[in-house]
This record gives structure tokens, C-alpha cells and sequence, in this order.
């Protein structure tokens, strides 16, 4: 009896990882992090990669307890202007990804609270056409940083 007992830790570790092998992809976002305004009264900008799942979905909505409105945008160039434009909603491909990065994607964090320094983490809450909510801890970074360089952030 006391060797299944000790044992059981073992083999419940081990059926574990045996079957997170061959898994099936799920919907999850990394690699997050928000550069902070160099003027408090503008926006900041978060930056993330969103992974899909099995199915396709689509993004609705990222939002931050430290912002009182955020929008998503994307950087367009049509006609030799490049500009920003606002977006609803940003399709996920099934077992594709989608990045928001300097340049491209990305969300505008507005009229953040006054505190936050560089180092310091915030929340970014994902809202899916699904229904799925994601949320990571995404870093922030001074304004002039450069671009975090490909840093892994958990998705919780």
C-alpha cells in the first residue's frame, strides 16, 4: 500500500506528460508587453501574438483595468500615406497566429493611470467572438524602448 502511495505522484506525472503529447493546438496569446507613452496625457501601445485554436475565431475586444478605453488599430498605407486606422475585430485563423506588433496591429491603451513606470506589469484582458477570455501580465516598457525581442509571457 505505501508504494502505490508513492508512487502515484510519479504516475500521475508521468500520464501527464504522455498526454500532452500530439495534443490539439488551443487558442492562447504570449509574448505581450506595452510600451508607455512619453507624454502620460497620449496613449500607450500593447503589443502581443495571438495563437488559434482548433476552430477559427475572432478577437472582439483587449482591455486593461489601468486604461479607461482602449481601441485596436492597424497601420494601413494606401496611396503612399501611411495611417492608423481603427479595427472592431481581427480574425484568428485555426491553428494560425496573428501578431500585433511596432508597425502593424496593435492597441492603444487611453488615458492611463498616472503611476506606472517601466518594469512594472499590467493585466491585458482578451475577448473572443467565441467566448473565450484570455488574460496575460504583459511588461511595460519606456517610451523609446526598444521592441521586446520575441520575450515569452504566460497566457492565463
Amino acid at each position: 500500500m505505501q508504494l502505490r502511495l508513492a508512487l502515484a505522484p510519479v504516475l500521475a506525472a508521468a500520464a501527464l506528460a504522455l498526454g500532452s503529447c500530439g495534443q490539439d493546438p488551443i487558442l492562447y496569446v504570449d509574448k505581450g508587453w506595452v510600451r508607455l507613452p512619453a507624454v502620460m496625457e497620449n496613449p500607450g501601445a500593447a503589443y502581443f501574438t495571438v495563437h488559434g485554436g482548433l476552430t477559427d475565431d475572432t478577437l472582439i475586444r483587449v482591455s486593461s483595468d489601468v486604461a479607461i478605453k482602449t481601441e485596436m488599430h492597424d497601420v494601413v498605407t494606401e496611396n503612399g500615406v501611411t495611417k492608423m486606422v481603427p479595427i472592431q475585430s481581427v480574425p484568428i485563423p485555426a491553428k494560425g497566429k496573428v501578431e500585433f506588433k511596432p508597425g502593424g496591429k496593435h492597441v492603444m491603451l487611453h488615458d492611463l493611470r498616472r503611476n506606472l513606470k517601466a518594469g512594472e506589469t499590467i493585466r491585458l484582458d482578451f475577448t473572443f467572438a467565441s467566448g473565450e477570455q484570455i488574460y496575460i501580465d504583459a511588461p511595460l516598457q519606456a517610451a523609446g524602448a526598444p521592441a521586446a525581442g520575441g520575450e515569452e509571457h504566460n497566457a492565463h
